[in-house]
């Protein structure tokens, strides 16, 4: 099954790592090891609430204006 994963750099280093499919959210020091992180939780979360998926999800990005504080 082919999920997405977003990775996003973690405040206190590393990397924050989520699945929006299942909510299912894990972090890691290196983009390997949040990816690996995650698929292993994302698994477990499966075997526990299995899903079907019809779509894949559509990612893309949003610009918003950015206001000087």
């Amino acid at each position: 099954m082919q999920l997405t994963a977003i990775l996003t750099p973690a405040l206190e280093g590393g990397f924050i790592a989520t699945n929006p499919e299942t909510g299912t959210c894990t972090q890691g020091e290196s983009v390997e090891e949040a990816i690996s992180n995650l698929q292993e939780a994302t698994a477990l979360y499966l075997e526990e609430f299995p899903m079907k998926i019809n779509q894949k999800s559509l990612l893309t990005t949003i610009e918003v204006p950015l206001h000087a504080s």
